[in-house]
């Protein structure tokens, strides 16, 4: 009966998540650039990295009890690994115009010259992936001396660790690779991926980094629901006794931070497309603070948190709360009071109350389909 339940309430959950990447395929064809609704795409695509940037974060810090302010550097090579190694060759000499680029050919277009179309969007995956394994290295080189620390002595080595990426990627002598301190350009976007049938063409640029999340999301709350996510919560709340249980402390932090990083540098690479522009100067401390904040307002230790957290923060901050710095606000003109930089101010003050009032953020450690059990359970308490 019980395995019954769980069958079901995985189907009207993959029910769920297909008819919400058929809205976003319709969105995609329907809003067009320059209507005014265009925002709720670039949200919705800013927010879908986001949210598997939280998700990951959430599964270090709420699952496995590590807390870590690095994961701004991982997204960072995640980025540069993606945009080096699909840079257009035609345009590599124009991107690299102050060095003599060390790589020189482009993953999709060397596999499209075999493949095909199919080709170049395997191409991309690849790119995808080694941005994620590239990520997942330095993690565990960086893993193996810094995960013997514990709380806050942790949190300062990996925002330590994120601050010196950022500044080697910045580095000349690694120019010829990184483009020094100047931006990574002419790679595939989100605006590249679109399907042309014959006179008609189907624009894919929101669908793709939703997909990506999704997919992504998905594998994590699947490694959670495992052996392996009952060894991590266990170590989050007792490592004494998740150790006397036989489970090995080391192997398994290295683990959770790894793959941890592997999806932050997926993440990164999902950055590239939506921003289409790579620099090491975007991944400042600051963008941690701002993931570890989505973690918090969604609820530690809530996978759908982290996701509902993620979009309410970049739709507030890049859409709903924009026209306070523009001199007017839902159809209030006050150019003496809203300003350049009141958006932050009046977003500083949601945020206090919403932590004031959802202590444990908003889903706290709950997932959505428990709160399907709790209103059934109510009703049959009612009864």
């Amino acid at each position: 009966m019980i395995q019954q339940k769980n069958n079901r309430q995985t189907l009207i959950s993959l029910a769920l998540v297909a008819l919400m990447l058929a809205v976003v395929l319709v969105l995609d064809q329907v809003i067009q650039p320059t209507d005014y609704m265009s925002m709720l795409l670039k949200v919705l695509q800013k927010a879908s990295v986001y949210a598997l940037a939280a998700v990951s974060l959430n599964l270090l810090t709420g699952f496995t009890g590590l807390f870590s302010l690095g994961h701004a550097g991982f997204m960072l090579i995640g980025t540069y690994i993606y945009a080096i190694f699909t840079i257009s060759s035609d345009s590599r000499d124009a991107v690299y115009q102050y060095y003599d680029a060390a790589v020189r050919f482009s993953i999709p277009e060397a596999l499209s010259g075999a493949l095909g179309p199919f080709g170049t969007v395997l191409g991309v995956i690849v790119a995808v992936l080694l941005a994620g394994l590239g990520a997942a290295l330095v993690a565990w080189l960086i893993g193996l001396p810094v995960l013997r620390l514990k709380s806050d002595y942790l949190a300062i080595a990996t925002l330590g660790f994120a601050e010196v990426i950022r500044a080697v990627f910045q580095w000349g002598k690694l120019g010829p690779v990184t483009n020094g301190s100047n931006p990574l350009k002419s790679f595939i976007r989100i605006a590249d991926f679109k399907i042309q049938a014959g006179d008609v063409t189907i624009s894919l640029s929101t669908f793709i980094p939703v997909l990506m999340s999704t997919v992504c999301i998905g594998i994590i709350v699947l490694l959670i629901n495992s052996s392996y996510g009952r060894a991590f919560k266990a170590i989050r709340e007792n490592e004494i006794a998740a150790e006397a249980m036989g489970i090995n402390l080391a192997r398994h932090k290295m683990l959770s931070f790894c793959i941890s990083s592997f999806f932050a540098g997926v993440a990164g690479a999902g950055m590239a497309m939506v921003l289409g522009i790579a620099q090491a100067n975007n991944f400042k401390s600051a963008m941690t603070y701002e993931i570890l904040l989505m973690v918090v307002l969604g609820g530690i230790g809530s996978i759908s948190g982290s996701v509902i957290g993620a979009t309410l923060f970049i739709a507030a901050s890049e859409w709903w709360l924009r026209g306070l710095d523009n001199g007017a606000f839902l159809g209030i003109e006050a150019p003496g009071i809203f300003r350049n930089g009141f958006r932050l101010v009046v977003f500083s003050v949601i945020i206090m109350v919403v932590v004031l009032f959802f202590r444990k953020g908003i889903m706290g450690d709950k997932e959505l389909p428990d709160l399907f059990k709790r209103r059934k359970k109510a009703k049959g308490v009612a009864k």
